[in-house]
């Protein structure tokens, strides 16, 4: 049977993981654990030391850490990545810190943010809130990647546009209220409706045909279908009956994939002209 002192201490350890494996400790004091019982969890090595105001578990994860013993807040697409938020492939970690912040000790190669957030964060704040997020996007990343941001962040219902609008938004935010849709499931299908505008055909995002979603209807008939990474196994065939189930039916089906989109989209847009100028998107 375990000591009561070391019952403290696994109670100690399952709160930190409740709070993602780093916490601060002044938190844990005000939720009642004793300084001493903080030092015995680092000396038995339960919990290490991050910094003078953070502990973590030795398996926390080392983003977390990293931001803690900084003394940042991950922030942009890192931030939004963590939230379930749709990103295209990044190799750059984004933080931020306040403006009046001095030298920030953080990885080669990481982008420090110092503009003023939307909403104030937090000082044991290690993850940037989903409003901050999105006025971060609006002005780091391309304006095709920060609307797919902001379209994922209102397909998971996280935020509103009417909740959005209301803040103290920049010019290029603003716009991005104002063109940002819920519709999308995949910043995929973003990309696929600004890229496709200039067509001016009518382009229905996520259409409901013959008993299920297509990603995208051009037109009465064409239908474009973008492949992601889970598109393997009972996914995949159950996608190529329902091709097969829309080509008896009428419709023209384009099935492209991830990297077609990411780095060869002229020859996709090439199979969609030249569909279009056939007349494929049309009802007969």
């Amino acid at each position: 049977m375990s000591s009561p002192f070391s019952q403290r201490i696994d109670a100690l350890v399952s709160r930190v993981r409740a709070l993602d494996g780093v916490a601060p400790s002044a938190r844990m004091q005000r939720e009642g654990t004793s300084p001493d019982t903080i030092a015995a969890a680092v000396r038995t090595g339960a919990l290490l030391r991050v910094r003078r105001r953070w502990v973590a578990l030795p398996d926390a994860d080392p983003l977390l850490v990293a931001a803690a013993r900084a003394g940042v807040t991950l922030a942009c697409c890192t931030a939004a990545a963590r939230h379930g938020l749709w990103v295209l492939d990044q190799y750059v970690f984004h933080v931020a810190a306040p403006a009046h912040a001095g030298r920030i000790v953080v990885a080669s190669g990481t982008r420090v943010h110092r503009a003023r957030p939307l909403l104030p964060r937090h000082p044991e704040s290690l993850v940037d809130g989903v409003v901050n997020v999105l006025g971060i996007v609006s002005a780091c990343l391309p304006a095709e990647q920060a609307l797919a941001v902001w379209d994922s962040a209102l397909n998971k219902r996280l935020v509103t546009l009417d909740e959005m609008r209301r803040y103290p938004l920049s010019g290029r935010a603003r716009d991005l209220a104002e063109e940002a849709t819920p519709l999308p499931d995949s910043g995929l299908e973003t990309f696929l409706i600004v890229r496709l505008r200039w067509l001016r055909e009518r382009l229905t995002p996520q259409a409901w045909i013959l008993g299920h979603r297509v990603d995208l209807l051009i037109g009465e008939k064409l239908v474009l279908q973008v492949d992601g990474g889970h598109h393997v196994g009972a996914q995949r065939e159950a996608d190529i009956r329902h091709d097969t189930l829309l080509t008896l039916n009428g419709y023209h089906v384009i099935r492209v994939g991830y990297r077609q989109m990411v780095e060869d989209w002229p020859s996709v847009q090439l199979l969609i002209v030249q569909a279009i100028a056939q007349g494929l998107h049309r009802a007969r």
